[in-house]
This record gives C-alpha cells, sequence and structure tokens, in this order.
C-alpha cells in the first residue's frame, strides 16, 4: 500500500491543473499515488490529463454533482493509507514536502496538518496553525484539506464528504472527528502548499451559505452548543469588531464612552445575570 494518495480534483481549469499535476510529479518522495477527478471538463482539461496519464496512478472524467461529490469519488478510488486533496490551482511547496511529511507519518496519529501559503490576486499570506485544537479554534477557522493529512480509514469509519453543503464539508468533517469522536491528530511544523484562496468558500457574498451550513452540523452533532454558537455569531458580528476597533484608539474610545453614558441615562438600569 502506498503511504499517501494525493487527489486532485477539476472542473475547466487546465491551466490550473497542469500547475498543478507538476507540482505532484515534481515531487522526491515516490511512495505516493496521484489520484484525478474531473467532472468531464469541456476546455481541454482531459488532453492535459492524457499527457501526464504514464505519470498518473488513476484518473477519470466524468459529470459529478459538485465539488464534494468529487472529493469523495476520490476517496474512494484512492488506496493510499493517508489522502490529501491537492485541486487544481493548489501547489506543494516545495518538491521535499512528502518526503519531509511521510517521516512522521505514524500509526500513532489520524490526522496531521501542517501550514500554508493562501494566494490571492494582490499577493500571498502565510497560514500557520496551534498544535492544540479545540472547538474554539473551529469556530472562527478549520485546518485546510490543501495542507492536511487524512487517515482513509476514518472516511469509512465515520463519514464521508457531505455532499449536500456547498461550502463546509471539510469545515465539519474535522470538526466532528477532532472535537467529537476525539481522533488523535498531530501537528507538523511544515508549509505543505500554496493554494488558491479565490474559491467560494472566500467570497463574502456566501458567506451566509457557509455560516448556515455551519449551524446545521453544530444542531446534528453538537446540540447542546446550538445557543452558545449563536451568542458567538452575535460577538463576533461587524458591529462588535467595529467597536473592539475603536478601543485601541484612546481618544476614539473614550468619545464612544461617554455617548454610551449618555444613552443609559435614558434606559431601564441594566442587570446582569450572574446564574
Amino acid at each position: 500500500m502506498k503511504k499517501i494518495s494525493v487527489i486532485t480534483i477539476n472542473y475547466n481549469d487546465k491551466v490550473g491543473l497542469e500547475k498543478t499535476i507538476k507540482s505532484v510529479l515534481d515531487q522526491t518522495a515516490t511512495n505516493f499515488e496521484f489520484v484525478i477527478i474531473d467532472g468531464k471538463s469541456t476546455d481541454g482539461s482531459t488532453k492535459i490529463i492524457e499527457n501526464y496519464k504514464s505519470k498518473i496512478d488513476y484518473w477519470i472524467s466524468e459529470k459529478d454533482s459538485g465539488v464534494y461529490n468529487a472529493m469523495n469519488k476520490g476517496i474512494k478510488n484512492a488506496e493510499g493509507e493517508f489522502v490529501i486533496f491537492m485541486n487544481s490551482g493548489d501547489v506543494f511547496n516545495n518538491k521535499n514536502v512528502l518526503t519531509d511529511v511521510t517521516k512522521y507519518l505514524t500509526p500513532n496519529f489520524d490526522i496531521y496538518y501542517g501550514d500554508n501559503y493562501k494566494i490571492k490576486a494582490d499577493g500571498k499570506r502565510k497560514k500557520t496553525y496551534p498544535s492544540q485544537l479545540s472547538f474554539s479554534f473551529f469556530y472562527n477557522s478549520s485546518i485546510n484539506h490543501q495542507s492536511t493529512f487524512i487517515r482513509k480509514d476514518l472516511f469509512e469509519k465515520h463519514f464521508y464528504y457531505n455532499e449536500n453543503y456547498k461550502i463546509v464539508s471539510d469545515w465539519e468533517f474535522f470538526i466532528y472527528t477532532i472535537c467529537k469522536i476525539n481522533v488523535p491528530y498531530k501537528y507538523l511544523p511544515i508549509t505543505i502548499c500554496d493554494y488558491d484562496f479565490t474559491g467560494i468558500s472566500s467570497l463574502a457574498k456566501y458567506q451566509h451559505i457557509a455560516q448556515y451550513e455551519k449551524m446545521t452540523t453544530i444542531k446534528k452533532f453538537f446540540p447542546l452548543f446550538e445557543n452558545d454558537y449563536k451568542q458567538l455569531a452575535e460577538v463576533n458580528s461587524k458591529r462588535i469588531q467595529q467597536i473592539l476597533h475603536i478601543r485601541n484608539h484612546k481618544i476614539a474610545w473614550k468619545i464612544l464612552k461617554i455617548f454610551t453614558s449618555i444613552i443609559q441615562l435614558f434606559l431601564p438600569k441594566f442587570k446582569q445575570d450572574n446564574q
């Protein structure tokens, strides 16, 4: 059995696809397999795959119902002990990533995650992660599938990606396995990839979909935290963030406190519930 399966999904992104293929094939490691799932692209992507097919272990080009359906196909056709998704446009940070990571992969942990660079049109930003994960971490963030190695058995033991979701199925999988099931995980002090941060999940206009899907997951797996999650959402609202920003400026904060004191003169006395 190969140690790692690198899975790439693609739909009508032949430029990004070839970029990813070259990055994967440039790896110095040899104990990995390469799987490509194409959604029956019409832009010439399959010709790109054909050009490299002798170095690709498995590939298909057929219609799918969405990104997570394609990712699940990749998992089910992978034969590696661990899987990582490097989708069209994503690249490994350097040619030794898989060689360096393989040294860490043992039976002791089911999820290994490292750092990454988020690539946008105006530049790139490094994203680092804590060595200890928590429920509060997953409220505001997540580990990314482009920089995470997941034991394939986890999908078979628990569930595959939720194909009813458009944005947060990987987040749901991670918060369930790590915070609910407590699977063993390990942070790797390695920069795994440079990934394309221009997809649907990064666009503000789709954040309401992400929040709805996250709340659905909380209700399903963490019902006791539903109200807490809603309160956290309020605390994290744009208006509260603006107030916290004002607090960093002494004069503006002083003015805000004065106006708040005046407004409170016209309101019923505030009673704090300490029970």
